[in-house]
C-alpha cells in the first residue's frame, strides 16, 4: 500500500502532496520527481500492472487514461498518477503483465526531470521541504 504525504517548504510556502521517493502499491509503482521546467514535484508512474490481453489496446490508446506517446516515436508514455489511481481494476483476468515507463513530467514529455527523495530541496527556492507526520492519502 502506497502513501502520499504533504511536503511544505518553510522558506517560500510551496506545498506538494507526493510520496517523497519510490513507493509502490498492488498495481502501481511511483517515483517522486522534481521537474526543472515546472518547478514542481510530481509522482510519476514507473511501473503498472495491466491485463496481458489488454496491452495491445493500451498501445493504441484504447482505455480512458490513454498512454501518451513520448516524443516522435511510438513508445508509450505513462499515465498520470491520478489517472492510474482512478483506473478500474480488472478482476478475473488470467494473466497480468508489468509495464515499465521512464520518468516523465505529467505536464509535458519534453520537460527535464530528476528523481526526488525525502529529505531534499524545494524545486522553487532550494530550501529543504518538511514532511507531515501522518500520510495525506493511502493508495493501492
Amino acid at each position: 500500500m502506497g502513501r502520499s504525504y504533504s511536503f511544505e517548504c518553510g522558506r517560500c510556502g510551496y506545498t506538494a502532496r507526493v510520496s517523497g521517493g519510490p513507493d509502490r502499491g498492488v498495481n502501481l509503482h511511483v517515483q517522486t520527481i522534481s521537474c526543472r521546467d515546472c518547478h514542481a514535484l510530481y509522482d510519476a508512474v514507473i511501473r503498472m500492472r495491466v491485463p496481458d490481453e489488454q496491452w495491445p489496446r493500451l498501445l493504441r490508446g484504447g482505455l480512458s487514461f490513454q498512454l501518451r506517446p513520448i516524443g516522435q516515436g511510438r513508445e508509450p508514455g505513462p499515465p498520470t498518477f491520478a489517472a492510474a489511481l482512478n483506473r478500474l481494476q480488472y478482476r478475473g483476468a488470467p494473466r497480468y503483465r508489468w509495464v515499465s515507463f521512464r520518468l516523465q513530467c505529467p505536464v509535458s514529455a519534453l520537460h527535464r526531470v530528476d528523481p526526488w527523495n525525502d529529505p531534499d530541496k524545494c524545486p522553487q527556492c532550494a530550501g529543504f521541504m518538511e514532511k507531515t507526520v501522518l500520510p495525506f492519502r493511502l493508495w493501492e
